[in-house]
């Protein structure tokens, strides 16, 4: 289609930046240079940004930009860019001799704070080279409205080979959709007028389930409640899989269990470092959840919703604090993802385009009396990947950092390895190294627990 209404959560994020602070989502992968490669004759630099161009060209995705229209009254619409150019979004970055992970990582952080343009499709490939022949990394970096993040993977998946390949095949079998507005069609007209009205009667109960999950006195560490500056910087962590899932075994629950009890633990120790006292309850975490179904369109927007979780940093006991997350999330899954925090992306589905537009100011302030930090996990392809035959060694995600937050922790699993991406303001964490440490220390100590 040439034109897609935005779903109710897409026009919420894209008016969420209006203050300048980015709601940028997306990935740092890194990739060891291979002899074996296919080589092409030309600079290696130039082969590679040339390979990432090509490969965002085959997502129609990345060819929409945001386009406001008469009807409905405030609304927004997904709209292909004729004047298309991707070499105004695929940039190459080249970096000092050194450490070449460390250069990625600091330069990856800093291209996050900076904003996208708005009239072009709201995102930007970066590769990042030091060595000439040695590893590079590539950054993705999307709008929140542009994707979710399980649609952020299959869009970012699309430059891998072993994806692109795929998706190939699949369009030179289908062919590309026809172009239709999506005013087009009287049906969907008159289903869009008939969703709002039913949303309306709902949204009432779902405005009273945020206000109690709402905090109107929060507290938590200071750390995570010091002002934003706009500025950003990347962590990395990695985690053996093995033995969170050791530690899994012997104590039930899930994996996702033990690495939310991880981050807890990893919070209670920096804070201790830090000197900081520890609150009696909380820091509370929004752990997202999606509400997208197996095989759903590409073009069916954000569908989130989350679950609250009280982490439990004052417990000394690295057990018992498992324990208690494991209880918690038992008791948010029976509850299902649509009351509490979970709501605030539900009752955003169910109001109308002008409400998004002028109640983003609101949500940007309700989002720290709802939580403190963002801790949300990312799924990969199982399979090995790589670009170009180049393999791909390390990715770390990153989640939008919104005003009000100091820190977001985004995790995903690949070649046996958890690597985590922890997103913070530059200038309320400037010991992001050390909080990085205490989340190793954190998973050393529960494998130590189990046999």
């Amino acid at each position: 289609m040439s034109s897609e209404l935005l779903a109710p959560l897409d026009l919420a994020f894209w008016h969420l930046e209006s203050d300048g602070h980015p709601m940028h989502l997306g990935a740092l992968a890194l990739f060891a240079p291979a002899e074996d490669a296919p080589r092409t004759g030309r600079p290696f630099d130039e082969e590679v940004r040339e390979l990432l161009a090509d490969r965002a060209c085959a997502i129609r995705r990345l060819r929409m930009r945001v386009q406001d229209v008469l009807v409905p009254v405030g609304g927004a619409v997904w709209a292909v860019d004729k004047d298309f150019d991707v070499r105004r979004h695929v940039h190459h970055v080249r970096l000092p001799t050194g450490d070449f992970r460390a250069a990625a990582t600091a330069v990856a952080g800093e291209l996050m704070e900076r904003p996208l343009a708005r009239g072009l499709p709201p995102w930007e490939m970066y590769l990042l080279t030091g060595e000439p022949e040695g590893p590079f990394a590539v950054l993705v970096k999307l709008h929140h409205a542009l994707a979710d993040g399980m649609r952020a993977v299959a869009i970012g998946a699309g430059i891998f080979d072993e994806i692109a390949g795929a998706r190939a095949a699949r369009v030179g079998r289908s062919g590309p959709a026809p172009d239709r507005p999506w005013f087009s069609d009287p049906a969907r007209l008159l289903g869009f007028a008939r969703d709002r009205i039913d949303d309306f009667g709902r949204a009432v109960g779902v405005s009273a389930s945020v206000v109690r999950a709402s905090r109107f006195d929060p507290r938590g560490l200071p750390a995570l409640t010091a002002g934003s500056s706009g500025t950003r910087r990347l962590g990395t962590v990695i985690l053996d899989l093995e033995k969170v899932r050791s530690v899994r075994r012997e104590t039930g629950g899930t994996a996702n269990d033990v690495l939310l009890a991880v981050v807890a633990g990893g919070l209670r120790r920096w804070a201790h470092l830090r000197g900081e006292q520890l609150p009696a309850s909380g820091p509370r975490a929004l752990v997202p959840v999606s509400r997208r179904r197996p095989g759903s369109p590409p073009g069916s927007g954000n569908k989130l919703s989350a679950y609250l979780l009280e982490l439990p940093v004052a417990e000394p006991d690295p057990r018992l604090r498992l324990a208690a997350v494991r209880a918690a999330m038992d008791r948010n899954k029976a509850a299902g993802p649509s009351r509490g925090a979970g709501a605030l992306a539900v009752l955003a589905d169910q109001l109308p385009p002008l409400a998004h537009r002028f109640g983003a100011p609101f949500a940007q302030g309700a989002a720290r009396m709802l939580f403190d930090v963002l801790v949300t996990s990312v799924p990969l392809p199982r399979s090995a990947l790589s670009l170009g035959g180049r393999p791909l060694q390390e990715i770390y995600p990153m989640a939008p950092l919104p005003r009000g937050q100091a820190l977001a922790v985004a995790l995903t699993t690949y070649g046996g390895k958890v690597h985590v991406g922890l997103v913070v303001d530059g200038k309320a964490v400037p010991d992001l190294d050390l909080l990085a440490q205490c989340l190793r220390d954190e998973l050393a100590e529960l494998r130590l627990l189990a046999p």
